[in-house]
C-alpha cells in the first residue's frame, strides 16, 4: 500500500470525526495545508467551477481531473488527498484507468460512484444511477485497480434520490461485501437513514457531505459524531468563500478603486506567504550558485 494510503487508513482507524475541506486548485490546496488539515478532497464540483466556471455535470475529462489533482497534491504534499473519480469516465476499462491515473497523481484514496455516465440530458441535473449489476461491476473493477495501485477506494451510491433508500442501502451493503475501504450514501433524508448507512458499513469509515444550499440531511459536527461518521466532507466551502471574496474585490474596483469601502484583503506579507515567495527566492538564489 502506498504510504499516503497507509497514513489515511491509520487516521481513519479511530472513532474521531475528521473535517475534510474540498478545493479545486493549487492555491486552495496550499492554504488547506497551512491551516493544518490532515486530509482534503480534490472536489469535482470545485474543479469544474475553478477551471470552467461551470457546474459539475460531467464536463471535465479524466486528464483534466488528473492534472488538477496532481497540482493540489504537489502544492500540499503533507495533506492526504481523496481524489474525485466520479463514475470512472466510461466503461470498465475507463474505470480502471481512472483509479490508476489518480493514484499515480498522488491520491491516497479514489472515489467512484454509481451514477449514470454520460449524464442523461433533460433531467435537470438529476442524480440518475446505473442498474445494480452494472454498479457492482464498476465497483469491483475500481477495487481491483485500487488494490493494484495501493490506494483506498471510496465507494459511493447516489441511488437514494432516483431509486429510493432501500435500493441505495442494498447497493451499499454489496460494496461492503466486496471490501471497499470507505463508504458514502449520498443524500440521506434523515438521521435514521444516515445511521443505517453507517451501521451497514460495519467497522469501515463512512463519510458525509455538507454543501451550501443542499437539501439532504446535514447535521452539525456533534450530530455526525453521534451517527458514527468518520469524515465530514465540505466540498464547496472554500469555493463559496473564494467567489464571495472575488466578487467583493471586483465590485470595489468597478466602483473606482480600493480606497474607502474596500473588502478585507490579504496584506502583502500574507499574499507573499500564500505564494511561498520566500521559499522560491531562496531556491532561486541557491540554484544560481551551482557551477
Amino acid at each position: 500500500m502506498r504510504p499516503q494510503a497507509e497514513a489515511m487508513k491509520s487516521l481513519l482507524a479511530g472513532p474521531e470525526l475528521h473535517i475534510v475541506p474540498g478545493c479545486g486548485d493549487g492555491m486552495g490546496a496550499w492554504l488547506v495545508q497551512q491551516a493544518g488539515f490532515r486530509m482534503a478532497f480534490a472536489s469535482g464540483s470545485s474543479i469544474h467551477a475553478m477551471r470552467l466556471a461551470q457546474p459539475d455535470m460531467d464536463l471535465l475529462t479524466l486528464p483534466e481531473m488528473r492534472d488538477a489533482t496532481e497540482a493540489m497534491v504537489n502544492a500540499a504534499p503533507e495533506v492526504l488527498w481523496v481524489a474525485d473519480g466520479d463514475t470512472g469516465h466510461g466503461n470498465g476499462l475507463a474505470v480502471r484507468r481512472t483509479v490508476r491515473e489518480l493514484a499515480r497523481a498522488g491520491a491516497a484514496a479514489v472515489l467512484i460512484e454509481d451514477k449514470a455516465w454520460p449524464r442523461p440530458l433533460g433531467h435537470q441535473g438529476a442524480k440518475l444511477v446505473v442498474e445494480r449489476d452494472e454498479a457492482v461491476r464498476r465497483m469491483r473493477i475500481a477495487l481491483e485497480a485500487a488494490r493494484e495501485e495501493g490506494v483506498l477506494l471510496l465507494a459511493r451510491t447516489d441511488a437514494c434520490r432516483s431509486r429510493g433508500f432501500d435500493e441505495a442501502l442494498t447497493r451499499l451493503k454489496l460494496f461492503v461485501e466486496m471490501g471497499a475501504d470507505i463508504y458514502f450514501l449520498d443524500s440521506p433524508a434523515d438521521e435514521a437513514q444516515m445511521r443505517a448507512a453507517v451501521q451497514a458499513s460495519g467497522a469501515k469509515p463512512h463519510i458525509s457531505v455538507t454543501a451550501p444550499g443542499a437539501t439532504h440531511y446535514m447535521p452539525d459536527a456533534e450530530g455526525l459524531r453521534r451517527a458514527g461518521i468518520r469524515m465530514a466532507f465540505h466540498p464547496q466551502d472554500v469555493l463559496a468563500a473564494s467567489v464571495h471574496a472575488m466578487r467583493a474585490a471586483l465590485a470595489a474596483l468597478k466602483g473606482g478603486g480600493l480606497k474607502g469601502g474596500a473588502p478585507p484583503m490579504a496584506s502583502l506579507d500574507d499574499l507573499a506567504g500564500a505564494m511561498r515567495m520566500a521559499e522560491y527566492l531562496a531556491e532561486d538564489a541557491r540554484l544560481a550558485k551551482i557551477a
